[in-house]
């Protein structure tokens, strides 16, 4: 089973405000273990960064000014996604924003139903309890201090890791998969067939060891 856990960073908070996509991170699971594919592209929004979306991802104008348009790079992406489900948080942001890009390039739309929110999938385990990124990395161990600044390829990679906890942590699909190996392994075992008649000396001296006995059980009628 072929997932792709997706992250962006963008210039702002809606698209229909002109805001626009300036990174794309992908980290593609199969049986919810990352495969060690990634998928990373920094894009040129053609408008200038507000200061508070630059804050939060570090990127500039001109780091972004010689990075390719979303145009140049929408095949590569949905390449990359296929038909699989798509593991975001806070879903309706991500594909909002991607749904409009595709809009700009007259590419048809991701389908909402094919994204799993693992915002949706923290509030139903944890009520009440704070459901951010952050907040979840926390609960479960998972290492932050690389996250002074937010970015998708890295925050794509967290997510992997929160989303498997979300499922109920690493050993319960370690044990299955150590079930499935052996399993295989006993399927294919192959052993040559041993012999197992007496020899001819073996008979000769088991016959003169029951004539030694009086009425053996061997020779009754």
């Amino acid at each position: 089973m072929r997932e792709v856990v997706l992250d962006t960073e963008t210039t702002g908070l809606d698209p229909a405000a002109g805001h626009r996509i300036v990174e794309i991170g992908c980290v593609e699971l199969h049986h919810h273990v990352p495969t060690g594919r990634t998928f990373q592209c920094y894009l040129n929004p053609e408008r200038p960064m507000p200061s508070g979306a630059e804050a939060v991802h570090g990127l500039t104008d001109a780091f972004l000014a010689d990075k390719p348009l979303f145009r140049d790079v929408a095949g590569d992406v949905l390449a990359f996604l296929g038909d699989d489900p798509l593991i975001i948080h806070n879903a309706a942001f991500d594909m909002g924003f991607l749904n409009a890009e595709l809009a700009q390039v007259e590419r048809p739309p991701l389908a909402r139903e094919r994204a799993i929110d693992t915002v949706d999938m923290a509030r139903r385990k944890y009520p009440g309890a704070p459901a951010n990124l952050d907040a979840l990395c926390r609960r479960f161990g998972i290492d932050l201090a690389d996250r002074s600044l937010h970015g998708a390829l890295k925050d794509a990679r967290l997510l992997a890791e929160v989303y498997v906890e979300l499922l109920g942590g690493r050993q319960p699909g370690l044990a299955l998969a150590s079930a499935a190996v052996a399993a295989e392994a006993v399927r294919h075992i192959d052993r040559a067939p041993r012999p197992h008649r007496a020899t001819p000396a073996a008979e000769a001296a088991h016959a003169a060891f029951v004539s030694r006995l009086t009425d053996p059980i061997w020779l009754l009628p």
